[in-house]
């Protein structure tokens, strides 16, 4: 179970209802035992595949991305763990919590890893560059989610990677980061309403 969860909390962390959305669809209709049955109720996979359309469109466009991802950021490890505690249901409360740490520790990490080379990805001018990169990461959490349940193993190793090449790609341009959130702050102080005091 292990191998399952971690990489479905990596996925979690980068777009948490389209891998609620995929192993749903997977457990519904390819019959397969492996993921919890509360995933894949119509209700479930009706809101998920809601929250995934947003996402797709939020996802895609400059400083919005980091915006969603900010607001995220206590949503997507929260589902790796509801995740992680599903998947484990039915083992020792032990390790039903290491299972849920996990996830939502997974998830917590890919998440952190993607809001960071968001950041990077926005300092560049046009938005062509943002939206392959969203594309990129929608089909890398279709995949692995949906080996998460049919090849743990492999979607773990996969995930495992995408995790380190994220990390040492922060590493190396962490200053582009940082100008990236300098850039994301001004442009979100530039959008709230200014406040208007009357005169007396």
């Amino acid at each position: 179970m292990l191998p399952a969860v971690l990489a479905s909390g990596w996925a979690s962390g980068v777009n948490a209802y389209l891998c609620v959305l995929m192993l749903g669809l997977i457990g519904r209709f390819g019959d397969v035992a492996a993921v919890p049955e509360a995933l894949t109720r119509t209700d479930v996979l009706i809101v998920a595949a809601v929250l995934v359309a947003v996402e797709f469109v939020a996802d895609k466009i400059p400083y919005v991305d980091s915006l969603w991802d900010a607001i995220s950021t206590a949503i997507r490890p929260t589902v790796g763990v509801v995740i992680g505690l599903l998947i484990a249901q039915d083992a020792p409360t032990l390790q039903q919590a290491v299972l849920a740490a996990g996830g939502g520790g997974a998830a917590l990490a890919s998440h952190l890893v993607k809001g960071g080379l968001r950041l990077i990805v926005n300092t560049s001018p046009e938005p062509v560059t943002n939206i392959g990169v969203s594309v990129g990461e929608d089909v890398a959490v279709a995949g692995v989610t949906s080996l998460a349940v049919l090849q743990p193993a492999l979607a773990l190793g996969i995930a495992g990677v995408l995790l380190a090449i994220g990390i040492v790609l922060l590493v190396l341009l962490w200053s582009r980061v940082r100008r990236g959130y300098r850039r994301y702050t001004a442009w979100r102080e530039r959008r709230q309403p200014k406040n208007t005091s009357a005169s007396a």
